[in-house]
Parts: structure tokens; sequence; C-alpha cells
């Protein structure tokens, strides 16, 4: 017995926690946009006040014109004539309270779905990189949309709802007051439709869950396709994709049936019962009138209220039916909006001019992903002092931890313990914008919007005042060795460079990627690795441009070529997260066993890349004598 009760007071705990968070998501949503769904609520109740008035004037114009004018009697036209304008005038004003309804609860409905979308996509921006690693892209692009859009939904037929309930509560009046007996009888099927919509709502909610579920699952393999159809193409497994595609959408379109079949169910029961109070009201009111306990227009008025609110009544339904969906929907997105882990910033700057003096101070970076017992070290007390204006190179095998330390560095990741002095002050005591500005990472895998190359570079729009003048950009292209095939593009800066830079080589690319961090002068530069797909020479010279032309910044390599590492001023080699040894090339090949190893790697590499380059140009100058 115990148990049984334990079972049901979790079970009301739930329902009043349902309600609970109903109640806060409706709140929310009215502070969010108070105007506009005040105006909607007043359109609303003013249509409901005006319908209940039409349907009095109704039973009026029955009892004094309709009926003693069907049973012979004069009536004078002047009658007839004002019945008819008073009715024309509360037909005028139920239509303006319908527009002004309809148009502000439209307004606010829109404008709670931006709200949401602007608050998730902000802490999108804020939350680490480690936490979006965490999470599919289709999980977060669904959060961001039918996510957003569900959380907002029941806002549509909320004005209306209220203006239900002003209605009913002033029919429900008007009703009692014509007749008590028919007008307990037609208010009786309001506590019917109130069960049926409750069960409604207890039969929805976990179908409205999994459609929910479902829809995020599909939105995140058609962004996997989409990401990999290079792959799909090239191996030829369109058929294993499109079958794996299936079965998301196949999975959504039954969790879309099983909503589909509960309201199937339930709404032919709405639909029947005001139906049902209809006709009770005229079975009563039939036996009254002949009675003659009560006159015609007694019915008429109360037929006519419970017809009018037949309708209506059920937008306490949409309601209802709205709310499950809404709560799934903002469920999703409070998880996001609750997510810890973003970086909180200081109010600091960095003093000084020229390049960054950076310190790491015994930084530790470890992370834990889903199953693992114990968290996976990437970076182990670290301590590099690196000093103002001077190129530094990054070496190290595979999974030594040396794009952890760029992200470290540009503070895309925080250290588990440690600090980052950045000119002696703390990464996390500087502000956003300070930090932003100082420090730029531009990484092997570019980004390039759909835009222009001017745009790609600023990332700013062109009427923007405080982007960068053409000059900075030309000058910025200048640097990163892209000022040639820019230049020789159609339109110059100018030329749209498609979707992902889809008119550019993987070269051009990060050449204006480049660009895009050099145009902000950045006093600490970090280069993950960002010429890889450039080949040596212009890598040679876009290395050179950095270190002249009156640079003073501080520039981070992540090389893997050793002519890269030569052009170095110092040599930090990483092993296993850990520092191994620091100086010059010539100093680690003396006495790093480690870096010896590495660097004479990338010199056969680089020998090997020559040797077949020499045999491409012979071939092809043997072809032209052919």
């Amino acid at each position: 017995m115990r148990g049984a009760a334990g079972a049901e007071s979790v079970l009301a705990d739930e329902r009043a926690g349902t309600w609970r968070r109903s109640l806060d998501l409706i709140g929310r949503g009215l502070r969010a946009e108070p105007g506009s769904f005040a105006v909607a609520i007043l359109g609303s109740a003013l249509w409901g006040g005006a319908t209940v008035l039409s349907g009095w004037l109704l039973g009026r114009a029955s009892e004094q014109v309709i009926v003693p004018a069907l049973s012979g009697k004069e009536v004078s036209p002047g009658e007839v004539w004002r019945t008819g304008l008073v009715l024309l005038a509360v037909g005028i004003v139920t239509a303006l309270g319908v527009v002004v309804r309809r148009v502000y609860a439209g307004i606010a409905v829109f404008d709670v779905q931006a709200g949401h979308r602007r608050a998730v996509t902000r802490q999108y921006l804020r939350l680490p990189v480690s936490w979006h690693r965490q999470h599919p892209t289709g999980q977060l692009l669904s959060n961001a949309s039918s996510d957003a859009e569900a959380a907002a939904s029941v806002f549509n037929p909320l004005p209306w709802s209220i203006g239900v309930v002003v209605m009913i509560v002033v029919a429900g009046v008007a009703m009692i007051a014509a007749d008590p007996v028919l007008g307990v009888t037609g208010l009786g099927m309001l506590p019917a439709i109130a069960a049926v919509n409750w069960v409604y709502q207890r039969r929805m909610s976990p179908a409205v869950a999994r459609a929910q579920q479902r829809r995020a699952e599909v939105s995140d393999a058609a962004h996997e396709s989409f990401e990999a159809s290079l792959v799909v193409k090239s191996l030829g497994t369109e058929a294993r994709e499109s079958e794996r595609f299936a079965g998301h959408v196949t999975r959504l379109r039954d969790a879309n049936v099983q909503q589909g079949y509960v309201r199937s169910v339930f709404e032919p029961v709405m639909d029947l019962l005001p139906s049902l109070g209809t006709l009770s009201v005229l079975a009563v009111g039939a036996q009254r009138v002949a009675s003659g306990a009560v006159g015609s227009g007694a019915v008429v008025t109360t037929a006519y209220l419970v017809g009018v609110m037949a309708f209506p009544v059920r937008a306490i339904g949409f309601l209802l039916g709205e709310l499950p969906r809404s709560l799934v929907g903002w469920d999703r997105v409070s998880r996001v909006l609750r997510a810890t882990g973003a970086p909180a910033s200081g109010p600091g700057d960095v003093p000084g001019v020229g390049g960054l003096a950076v310190e790491l101070v015994d930084v530790t970076v470890e992370i834990q992903g889903p199953g693992q017992t114990q968290p996976a070290v990437l970076l182990a007390d670290v301590s590099v002092t690196l000093a103002a204006g001077r190129t530094i190179a990054i070496v190290g095998p595979t999974g030594s931890g040396k794009s952890t330390l760029a992200h470290v560095l540009a503070r895309l990741v925080d250290p588990t313990r440690g600090r980052v002095l950045l000119d002696g002050v703390d990464a996390r005591d500087l502000s956003e914008p300070a930090r932003t500005k100082a420090v730029a990472l531009v990484t092997q895998s570019t980004f390039v919007f759909d835009d222009t190359v001017r745009g790609n570079v600023t990332l700013a729009d062109a009427d923007d005042p405080a982007a960068p003048d053409d000059q900075a950009v030309v000058r910025a292209l200048r640097r990163a060795q892209a000022e040639e095939f820019v230049a020789e593009l159609a339109q110059g800066i100018d030329t749209p460079v498609g979707e992902r830079g889809a008119n550019l080589s993987g070269g051009q690319r990060q050449r204006i990627a480049l660009a895009r961090a050099l145009v902000r002068q950045p006093r600490l530069l970090i280069l993950d690795d960002a010429t890889s797909a450039v080949d040596p020479q212009v890598e040679g010279r876009i290395l050179t441009a950095l270190r002249s032309e009156g640079s003073t910044a501080t520039v981070v390599l992540i090389a893997y070529r050793l002519a890269t590492i030569l052009l170095a001023d110092e040599v930090v080699h990483l092993d296993r997260g850990r520092v191994v040894d620091r100086g010059s090339h010539d100093e680690l090949m003396a006495r790093d066993s480690g870096y010896r190893a590495l660097a004479t790697a990338y010199l056969e590499a680089a020998a090997l890349r020559a040797e077949q380059v020499e045999l491409a140009a012979d071939d092809a100058a043997a072809g032209s004598e052919t």
C-alpha cells in the first residue's frame, strides 16, 4: 500500500510540475512581449464581449421584432432599422476585435520565437568548443529552429483562449439571466470539454516529445550527409547513406502519425460535445416555451451563445494541445540556455603595443568524454615563456597536444589547471573584445562564407563604418600572398566566392582566412598548420611577409614542414602533452633525439615531394615534345 501511495505521490508531483512549468513558460512569453500580448488580449476580450452582446441582441430582436412580425402584429420600420443597425455595429466591433487579436498575436508569437533563437545562438557563441564537440550539429540546428518555434507555439492560441474565457464568463451570466435552467443546460458541456482536453494533453505530450526528438535526429542525419557529400560520392556509398537517412525519416513519420492518431480520436469528440450542448438547449427550451416558463428570446439567446461558443471554446483545447509541444520545445531550448562551461571574461585590457609576451604557467588540460572513468590528459604541466615579437614553432608527433596548445592560447579552451598570461595579464581577466582584438587564430580547416572576398576578410557589412577599409583589405591580402590571385578574379575583392569558397582552391581559401586574421593587426598570431594547402614557396613568402613590413606581432606556428620550422626564432618540442625541449633548430638537432627523428622525417617527406614534382615536370616535358 505504501508503494502504491508513493507512486501516486510521484505522479501527482509530476502533474503539478507540468502545470508549474506551463505557467512559467506562459509567464516568460507574456513578460517578453507585454505590449503586443496586451493589445492582442484586449482585442480578443473585445471580440468575446461583442459576441455575447450580439447573442443577447438577437434574443431581444427575436422577441420584439421577428416573432411579432411572424405573428401578424405590426412592427414599425424604424424599429427594424434600429435593430439592424445595432446588430451591424456590434458585428463591426466583433470583426475589429478579431483583426486586432490576430495581427498582434502573430507579432507577439514571432517576436517570442525570435527571442528564443537569439538566446540560443548567443549561448552557442558563449559556450566553449569542448561543449560543441559533445553535441551533434544537427541537434544544435534543431534547438535553434524547430525547438525554438515549438516553444512559442502555445502563444498563438493564448490571446484567443483568454478572449474565450471572457466570453464564457459573460455568456454564462447572460444565459443564466435569460433562464437559469437553459443556462445550466448550455454550460453543462464545459466540464466535459475540460475533461477531454485534460486527457488529450496527457496522451499528446509523450507523442510530441518523440516527434521533436525524431525531428532533431533527421536534421542531424541530413547535416552529416551534406557535410560528407564528397566522401559519399567518391566511395559510392549513396545507397547506404540513403538507407540510413530513410530510417530516420521513417521514425519521424511514425512519430507524426502517432500524433495524428491521438488527434483523430480526440478532435471528433471535441466537435461532438458543443453540438450536443446546442441540441440539449433546443430540447429543453422547446419544453420551457411550450409550458410558458420562458419566451422564445431566451431560447434563441442561449442556443445562439452555445452555438457560437462551440468553436471558440476549442481555443482552450488548442491551447492545451499546444502546451505539450511547447513544453518539450522549451525543455530542449532551456537545456542549451542552462548549459555551463561558458568562459567568464573580466573587464581587463592588454597593456602596451607591439607583440604580446606569452607565458604559460603549469598549464594542464584534461577532458572526460562519455563513459570514461578517467579524464584524458591533453597537456600536462606546460610552462613556456614566449618572448614578444618573436616567431615560435611548436612541433611534435600527432596527438602531442599542439592544437590544444593553440586553442589554449586563443582561449577557445581554458586550462583545467594553470594560467595563460598575455603581457602579464591572465587571459581570463581580459574582456572579450580586448582578447579577440589582440589574439587571432588561423587553423588548417578554414571556413569561407558565401560572400565576397572583401566580406570574408572584414567579416562586416559593406556599409559598416567600423569595417576595415579597402586599403587595409588589400594590405592584408598582400601579406597573405593572396593579392595576385584576387586581382585576377572577375570583380577583384568584390568577387563572390561561393558557398564555403567553392570557387577557390584549398590554398586560396587558406590565404583568405589568413588575410582575415591579418587585417585585424593582431599582437599574437597563431597559425595551426594554416598553410598546409599552400605550396612551400608561397608558404615561405607568407612567413617572410609576416616577419617584415614593420610587423612586431608574436607568431606561433604549429609546424609540419622543416622549411617552416627553419624560419622560426625558436622551436618548442611537444610530446604526449609535455614540453620535451626548446631552443633553436640546430640546438634541438644536437641534443633532442625525438626532435631529430621528426626533423629527419620532415626532410625526407620534403625530398620525396620535390622528387615527385620533378618527375611530373619531366613527364609533362616529354609529352609536349612528343
